[in-house]
């Protein structure tokens, strides 16, 4: 499988968690997104790709309007984004992002799952250096050399083009996700976007077994069930 399926496992996960959590997460992000660029969806590109997540993942429209209103109502409230880097077992590690308002709650609720699974506590860039951080768009109707010529025209630096089950997966720089869907959008005025995230991937992958693997993945079921997790990326081949 290319780079892409690993991510749509990891968006799986992440819906197959409780749907108080995954209501409680998208309130969140479209808060925040909302804050930061205003709440009308056609002069926030941020806000719009979330609301149209928000919509494939059967959130409740009325979750989406609370949040959105809850900006024109004044509130004002923070919301971090924190990661933290994880050491496991026979050379996995794991990245996860939290998106909360408070650091300090976060940082315990991550500590209390590292403590129990006897994993470890990585500084700041000591797991981070050994993942991609890219923005992925997968959608069908262009051949990999057709959207290449595309998005040259428009001035794109793209990392990577893959074609898969026939899909057309672009990989490019966080910051672009987009003028790439811009500019797709151009070329295929009905295209459809099977995926559009920002993510990382891991350079290399390692296969655990016996207890490590059982300690990975208790590991990780811990982290979902914290509260502010909002994703776990891990370089461990499930």
């Amino acid at each position: 499988m290319g780079r892409a399926y690993e991510v749509r496992k990891a968006s799986i996960q992440k819906t197959g968690a409780a749907k108080a959590k995954l209501y409680s997460m998208y309130a969140r992000e479209i808060y925040q997104a909302a804050k930061n660029g205003g709440t009308e969806l056609e002069g926030n590109p941020s806000l719009k790709r979330l609301v149209e997540k928000a919509k494939k993942e059967q959130v409740p429209n009325d979750i989406v309007k609370r949040a959105i209103d809850k900006v024109n109502s004044g509130a004002d409230e923070t919301y971090t984004v924190a990661n933290y880097e994880i050491f496991g077992p026979a050379g996995s590690n794991a990245i996860a992002t939290c998106l909360t308002d408070n650091v300090n709650r976060s940082v315990s609720s991550i500590r209390a799952v590292i403590n129990k699974c006897h994993v470890k506590m990585g500084a700041q860039g000591s797991v981070s250096y050994m993942y991609d951080h890219l923005a992925i768009v997968s959608f069908k109707g262009l051949s990999d050399e057709e959207t290449l010529e595309t998005l040259i025209d428009a001035g794109i630096d793209v990392s990577d083009i893959e074609m898969e089950d026939g899909e057309t997966i672009v990989y490019g720089a966080p910051n672009d996700l987009y003028k790439i869907k811009e500019t797709i959008s151009k070329k295929l005025p009905n295209v459809e976007f099977d995926m559009d995230e920002i993510t990382m991937l891991p350079k290399e992958k390692v296969t655990l077994t016996g207890e490590d693997l059982d300690t990975f993945k208790r590991m990780l079921d811990m982290l979902d069930e914290v509260e502010d997790v909002q994703t776990v990326y891990h370089n461990v081949e499930l």
